[in-house]
This record gives C-alpha cells, structure tokens and sequence, in this order.
C-alpha cells in the first residue's frame, strides 16, 4: 500500500546509525521527538529495526521500510499525529531491545535473524500471553539462568505495565521456595533486581505514584546502571 506522504520520504533528514556502537536510541527518539505534524526522518540500519516501530508509533509516527541490500534497510517515519510517550526518550516502553545491537558487530544477518525472533515473540498483535505475564516469565527465566540483568530488565517492564507489589511479593516467594534459601541470599538479596524490587515496594509504601516511581527505577535501575545496561562499556585503557 502506497502511503499518501511517500513522494515526501526524500526530503526527510536522514540518520545512519550503521557505523554507531553506543545506544542512539535515546537521541534518535528525541530527534523524533521535536518533529512536526507532517515532517518525517529516514533511519539507515544494516537489518530491519523492528523494535523501533512501535517505539514510533507510539510518538505518533508511521512508518515504510525499503530493503536496499541484503545490509542495508532505510525506514522512513512520517509523523502523523503528536503524541507524548510514557516514557522520555524511550518510546513506548523502557529499556527497549539494544542488545540487538551487539549482534550485528558479529554478523549482520544474525542480527536480522534475532530481530525477527524478537518481532515473533514480543510483537504479535494479538499473543495469547499478555506483555506483563510475558515479562514476569522472562523474569522469572532470567533468575533461574543467573542473568539478573534481564531479570532486572524486565522487571522494570513489568512495572510500567502495571505489575503490582502484590505480584512481585508472590514472585520474590518463589524464587525462595524454587531456588533456596542459600541462594536468594548469596545471589538474588545482593542482586539489582532485588534492589528495584525493593525500591518500588518501599516507594509505593510512601504512597508515591506509579508514574513518579518509574521516573526513580529508571535513574537507579535503567540504562545509566552498568549492572542494567547491555551494551558495551567502555572503561578506558589500563596502563
């Protein structure tokens, strides 16, 4: 289907992010961000940034995918409406997949490949699981394999998508009935998810907002954490 801003797509200030390795995300929402009603961006990636679609979309942006070569995509976001996201900066929905990022340093069409597996299990529109029971298995998985920075990850998906304390206290219980007592205390109590879990629980306690409790698990426990964050650090050369 041909959309009726397509004679426009030219004209659209483009941004390459072929050659970046940090997370541009963040910039690249907020570019979008500052756009019109009627002003569109072109997005150059060596695979399809599928997770960035509804990620635009949720800012108000449609979206045409041309496949130039087999590593090369240019997705052209056409800004239709004006809308504010949840989140500044992140779209939709925090902490968005940037790992899919460290994939294509490996191989591009590997990368291709995980982006369509992620598109195949978090973006049906219609899934049979919902997105937070999803979330809280993935959770769930994370802490069973020791991977606490997914399971912080997602713990803090699920909280912007209305999981409660309730859940999480019941789900903290489990880990202690699945995994031990020994464990949760050597491995889970020390862990940054223990710590976002506390810290909402403390904060809701208080009778602070969901909304202001986001806004403080994303500054302890978002990208800015190098126990939260998947992409690689950079902690300068040693003598």
């Amino acid at each position: 289907m041909i959309q009726d801003w397509e004679n426009k797509k030219e004209s659209f200030d483009v941004m390459d992010v072929r050659k970046l390795t940090g997370n541009f995300l963040p910039g690249l929402l907020t570019k979008a961000g500052k756009l019109e009603v009627g002003e569109g961006m072109c997005v150059v990636q060596t695979f399809e940034p599928v997770p960035l679609y509804s990620a635009m979309a949720d800012l108000g942006f449609e979206h045409l995918t041309e496949q130039v070569s087999d590593s090369e995509y240019r997705v052209y976001f056409y800004r239709t409406e004006k809308k504010e996201a949840s989140f500044t900066g992140v779209g939709d929905m925090p902490l968005k997949p940037t790992a899919v990022l460290n994939f294509k340093k490996i191989d591009n069409r590997l990368a291709d490949i995980i982006v369509n597996f992620w598109s195949l299990i978090w973006g049906k529109e219609s899934p049979a699981i919902d997105q937070k029971t999803k979330l809280l298995l993935s959770l769930a998985n994370g802490v069973g394999a020791g991977r606490f920075r997914q399971a912080t990850r997602e713990l803090v998906k699920a909280y912007a998508l209305g999981v409660t304390v309730a859940e999480l206290d019941e789900l903290f219980s489990m880990f202690v009935w699945n995994g031990g007592v020994g464990n949760f205390a050597s491995e889970i109590g020390p862990s940054p998810l223990f710590g976002a879990y506390q810290l909402i629980k403390n904060l809701e306690n208080k009778g602070i907002s969901r909304s202001d409790i986001m806004a403080e698990l994303l500054d302890k426990f978002g990208e800015s954490n190098p126990e939260v964050n998947v992409m690689p650090q950079d902690k300068g050369r040693t003598a």
